[in-house]
Parts: C-alpha cells; structure tokens; sequence
C-alpha cells in the first residue's frame, strides 16, 4: 500500500515539473542487498525521477536487481557483487548508502560503530575516486559519526562539498507524525513535525510545540510520545527478537529523502526536508553537524533553516542533545584522523 501512494505522489509531482524534470539522473544504492536496500530499491524502481538505478552490494546484489528490474517501470537496473563498485558509481548523481550491520536486542547504535565505521570509510573513498560530484546520503548507522567519517575522507580526498553530504534522518520525522496522529486520531499526512538534532536516542529532538497537533499535548502524555519518538527504533529491535532493526520504514524514509532531493536536483523549488548536514546553528558550541529543515537546490543544501521558538520542554531536550551529538560527531572524525 505505501509503495503504491509513494508512487502516485512521485507520478503526481513529476507531471508538474518542467523541461528539466526530464534529466536522466543515476541513482545509487550502497548495501542494496540488505533489509533497507531492497524495499527502498523497490521504491526507487517506481520513483518516475530514477531513470537508472544501480545496486550494489558485497553478496546479492546482482540477484536483487534482476528481481526488480521485472517491475514495470521505466528505469533500468543493474546490480552489483563487490568487486564491481567503480562500475556502480560511475555517473551517478545520487548515492544512497545504508550499507551496515543492523542493530540486534540490546545494541545500541554506538555498539555499531566499528563494524560500520569502516564500512562507511571504504564506500566514501570509492565514491571520492568515482563519483565525487555526486549528493551523498547517508543512512548507515550511527548517522551521527558516519556522517563526519564520510566528510573527513572526502576533506583528505580533496573534494568535499558540505552542500552535497546529507545524513538521512527522515524517519525520525515520518515516525513523529504517525505517532502523533495517533494519538489525535488524524491522517498522519495531515501532521507534520519538524524534527532536529541527530539521529540516535536524545539527540532526536521533536519540535511538537511547532506543530498545531502537538502544541497542547502536555505532561506524562508529551514525555511518553517524546521517548517513542527517540527510541522508536528500541521498538522495532525488540519487536523482531533479534531478527533485524527498522528496515522496511527506513526503506520509506529513505527512498522519500531521494525522492526530495532528485525533485530539488530537477528545479523544483521550495523542497524542504529534515537531514543531518554540516550546519552552523550550534557551530559555536562544538557541534558542527546537525539535523533541521533544509531547502534543498539544484546544488544541494540551499538554506538551512533556524530551529525556531522552542517551549521550556524542547530548550531541555536540546540541552541534553547538544553534549552526546559532539561526543558522535568527534568519535567519527577521530576514526579517519586517527587511522
């Protein structure tokens, strides 16, 4: 069903864009073989935007590929295997990677880091010799020192562009409104909320104060929704006993970013979404990434926007962000500094 209304609204949009939405843009997925890889693949195989898609992946690309080429889209598709990423990359515009081991029960996203850590450092020194133009979005966890890891390879590489390295935190937000709406009985399209900060437990910062919806929830019901929102992920992990984390929803999350950011890539104007980028908003306190609502462009980031009035509540749940998203930030940059 959620793949179908993706379509739809894709189809929709595309219908509205001009000359320029007819670009062919290459699109490619990193760790297309594993539980995010496939649906989201899925999914960018009915985006109209894709016109190819290339899936990559250590083991089972090549066989994801084949089974989705037979979807009766446009788009091309090839896959893969892991020797055979220069192949992959080459002339692609878009790289989505969320390649990783995924979290099991118990694990928290810092127990992650040094399996994916090097994982993340390899892709970025393939994608800084192959396709060093093209946008990066990152959903390999720890987002919050993936994200640095990728720069800091790209930044001795020579060819970083902080307008062109994203960290995909949209399901942070999705989750937010189907949670909300929840509670208030709405359709969760009519809900939205903005999100900032990072992507992992306290760093997740739900702004409900900025949304009508959520401006009246209050007391134990406020911190209850606020808790889910940041350990929504818990939910899944616990939910799977121990088979997997958040794949299919992150399949969504991270295939609407793509679909959000081809869309700014094509002329659209006035494409905002929630991604964890280099910012100046709390530069000034050593936390030189983080996640707001940013307009996106034909290059990229175009304007990222202030987190806005923020209720006593929300001034709290920023302060206790800001110490453990510098820690994640510093823990990915000394990775590749230190190697």
């Amino acid at each position: 069903m959620f793949a179908s209304r993706f379509a739809k609204r894709s189809t929709a949009l595309a219908r509205g864009f001009a000359s320029s939405a007819r670009a062919e843009r290459k699109v490619a997925v990193l760790g297309a073989g594993g539980g995010i890889g496939q649906p989201m693949s899925l999914l960018l195989k009915q985006d109209p935007l894709v016109t190819s898609l290339a899936l990559y992946d250590v083991r089972g690309a090549p066989g994801v590929a084949a089974d989705i080429s037979h979807v009766n889209t446009k788009s091309e598709v090839k896959g893969y295997g892991a020797d055979d990423i220069a192949s992959a990359l080459k002339g692609a515009e878009l790289v989505i990677i969320p390649a990783g081991v995924p979290r099991k029960p118990g694990m928290t996203r810092d127990d992650l880091f040094n399996t994916n850590a090097s994982i993340v450092r390899t892709l970025a020194e393939a994608c800084a010799e192959h396709c060093p133009k093209a946008m990066i979005g990152i959903i390999s966890n720890p987002v919050n020192s993936t994200v640095p890891i990728f720069a800091e390879v790209y930044k001795k590489k020579g060819v970083f562009d902080p307008k062109r390295l994203f960290g995909v935190t949209t399901l942070d937000v999705v989750r937010s409104s189907r949670f909300l709406a929840e509670i208030k009985g709405l359709d969760p399209k009519d809900v939205k909320v903005t999100v900032v900060g990072g992507h992992s437990g306290v760093t997740i910062v739900p702004l409900l104060s900025q949304t009508p919806q959520g401006k009246d929830v209050k007391g134990e019901e406020y911190k209850a929704l606020v808790h889910r929102i940041q350990f929504g992920g818990d939910e899944v992990v616990k939910a799977k006993d121990g088979a997997g984390s958040a794949t299919l929803s992150m399949g969504f999350a991270g295939a609407r970013f793509a679909n959000s950011l081809l869309r700014a890539m094509n002329g659209e104007s006035g494409v905002v979404e929630p991604t964890f980028v280099e910012s100046p908003l709390y530069a000034s306190e050593g936390v030189e990434w983080f996640a707001s609502n940013v307009e996106l462009g034909p290059d990229g980031v175009k304007n990222i926007h202030p987190v806005g009035a923020l209720s006593v509540e929300e001034e709290e749940l920023i302060k206790a962000c800001l110490p453990d998203l510098k820690k994640n930030i510093s823990k990915g940059v000394s990775f590749v500094n230190s190697a």
